[in-house]
């Protein structure tokens, strides 16, 4: 099982760089954040960009994989998000996995002027967005026009560094979503049902393995060997607190593996957050057990 780690964009960038190479030297296999413009309590506080975030990282470590938990439809282009990817593919030396999700509800949802779009809406765009994105990271010159996006000979000169693109980890929970993580990803992302009330640690993993069998049966579907998709399980704010102790995060990572996952991901504790309260030691006692 490999473990990354999700930092949020908000603390000074000589403090943000010092975190990471910590858990670079830690032996940590990937690091992500947050692709939003501004996100729930953090709204009017300190925020960055994901993109330019991941790069000053890219440059400022050399091992460690990076990533983001997830882009997001909400106020991205995928032709401009391709160009950007290929980029920092570049910097980081072939180390980015670039995660995608269908886009929330939040502020990101109606910051451009736009109204929110309803969950159908959402999920057709999701789908041209990824089949777009991974259309212009594949093809030197692209080009493309549907409901949502339209591409013109778009280039992506010289192309990603990781052939024959960067790797993509699409979120998903729902039919539609893991029949495009199947067709077209090369990872899954889940922390479960996203709608469900019961978010005790049974319900989650509950839940987590429905997701996994439906998307076994679309990679069938597709011809597609299931083990060849990476499989990404986040840690969220549950009762189930797998960073309480060492044993506590072994158990949740223990049962995840054993239905197939293949990477776990959690939360840097943030000392005053009121949410990810559980203690920053736990980061060194989890390396000091795995790696």
């Amino acid at each position: 099982m490999r473990i990354g780690v999700l930092l949020l964009p908000a603390d000074p960038w000589p403090q943000t760089v010092a975190r990471a190479r910590h858990l670079e030297s830690l032996g940590y296999t990937h690091l992500w954040t947050y692709d939003h413009l501004s996100w729930r309590r953090y709204r009017d506080q300190a925020w960055h960009a994901a993109i330019p975030w991941l790069t000053g990282l890219a440059a400022a470590t050399s091992r460690i994989r990076l990533g983001t938990m997830v882009t997001s439809p909400n106020f991205r282009h995928p032709v401009t998000l391709a160009k950007e990817a290929m980029t920092l593919d570049h910097i980081s030396d072939g180390r980015l996995t670039l995660g995608i999700g269908a886009g929330g509800t939040g502020f990101d949802a109606t910051v451009l002027g736009g109204t929110a779009p309803t969950p159908r809406e959402r999920s057709a765009r999701f789908a041209e967005f990824v089949e777009v994105l991974d259309g212009a990271l594949r093809e030197p010159a692209y080009s493309h026009r549907g409901p949502h996006y339209a591409a013109d000979e778009a280039r992506t000169y010289p192309g990603c560094v990781q052939r024959p693109r960067v790797p993509l980890a699409i979120a998903a929970g729902g039919p539609k979503a893991l029949d495009l993580t199947a067709r077209i990803g090369d990872g899954w992302i889940t922390y479960g049902d996203p709608n469900g009330e019961d978010k005790s640690g049974a319900a989650i993993e509950a839940a987590v393995r429905a997701q996994s069998a439906q998307l076994d049966e679309r990679c069938a579907v597709h011809g597609r060997d299931p083990s060849t998709l990476a499989r990404y399980i986040l840690t969220g704010d549950t009762p189930d607190r797998p960073l309480a102790s060492v044993d506590a995060f072994e158990d949740f990572a223990g049962r995840y593996e054993r239905l197939g996952f293949t990477d776990v991901v959690f939360h840097d504790p943030r000392p005053g957050d009121p949410v990810l309260t559980d203690d920053p030691k736990i980061v060194e006692a989890i390396a000091e057990r795995y790696f």
